[in-house]
């Protein structure tokens, strides 16, 4: 894809989270800190799961696969939010910045998709337990995850390849600490509706109907829960459940409140302080979740530290 149009902008300039001089020091150290603990989080619980072959199950591949989409998710946005609380002037160039909101909507989408198909594997475990060993079989989990990378992309592409067609004129800065669609569009001297109209589009096919699946396999399994005679049942259903749903709620909920107003100035100030909670706080707090709630995770956190010191 060509990188270049007829913009007379070449770079731009990124306004970051606040322009407040006092808190530059202390967001920077505290989004680091943040920052390191998304990378050593979701690394630690890759590893976990490859090492350890009891957690060798379609429920752990699905989560190995979440945790990596956040490892490098976490990669495209939080260096240009760092850099922006300690340079002067954190610039960067048209086709870097393309390439950043390239990576940002594969990421997303693909979370996205990747939800769902957990949302969809603790359904089968719940509802249709003699028939999980045989539906969730290693090709089915794989062909899910590909297409869930394959959405991911297929959606980036379209993003970018929109965004490219428009015209920077005049304005180079960016209310944003990253390339995001809306910060960018406020900026395009030419007609943004067909992007605007493709990003409604691509949120239809990707947010809602992911949505969708999420909620009606929840409602399948809060059904078969009602159901159960047995304490321990319910309990085991809800502890694989717990943690997929918190997870669901962090992400979806703020990603709602930061695209549900319309792309106007305003709304875009709002957005990039809502965006922090699933650029930043979700792929840290999505490992946290899983070790917190999970036996099986605990267990294998355990026999590697026993590993490791025997």
């Amino acid at each position: 894809m060509a990188m270049e149009n007829a913009s007379s902008v070449t770079e731009f300039i990124f306004m970051g989270l606040t322009a407040q001089p006092e808190l530059q020091l202390p967001l920077f150290f505290l989004f680091l800190v943040n920052y390191l603990a998304t990378v050593m989080g979701n690394l630690s619980l890759m590893n976990l799961i490859f090492l350890n072959s009891h957690l060798h199950s379609p429920m752990y591949f699905f989560l190995f696969n979440l945790s990596f989409v956040d490892f490098c998710y976490s990669f495209v946005c939080t260096p240009t939010m760092l850099m922006s609380f300690v340079l002067e002037k954190n610039t960067i160039s048209f086709t870097a910045c393309m390439t950043q909101l390239f990576f940002f909507c594969f990421f997303v989408d693909s979370e996205c998709c990747v939800l769902t198909a957990m949302a969809y594997d603790r359904y089968l475990a719940i509802c249709k337990p003699l028939m999980y060993a045989i539906t969730m079989s290693p090709r089915t989990c794989c062909l899910l995850m590909f297409g869930s990378y394959l959405m991911g992309f297929a959606s980036a592409m379209v993003h970018t390849g929109c965004m490219v067609r428009l015209i920077f004129c005049d304005s180079n800065i960016i209310n944003h600490y990253m390339c995001e669609i809306f910060p960018l569009l406020q900026l395009s001297c030419s007609s943004t509706y067909t992007n605007e109209l493709v990003s409604s589009l691509i949120a239809s096919i990707v947010v809602v109907v992911s949505s969708l699946i999420i909620l009606m396999s929840y409602a399948s399994i809060l059904l078969n829960i009602i159901q159960m005679s047995s304490a321990t049942g319910l309990s085991k259903a809800m502890n694989t459940c717990g943690s997929h749903i918190a997870t669901v709620g962090l992400f979806y909920g703020s990603g709602l409140l930061t695209y549900i107003t319309p792309a106007s100035a305003e709304s875009v100030d709002q957005g990039k302080f809502f965006s922090v909670f699933y650029t930043l706080m979700v792929p840290m707090l999505n490992p946290i979740i899983y070790s917190l709630r999970n036996k099986d995770v605990k267990i294998a956190v355990k026999r590697t530290i026993k590993r490791i010191t025997n």
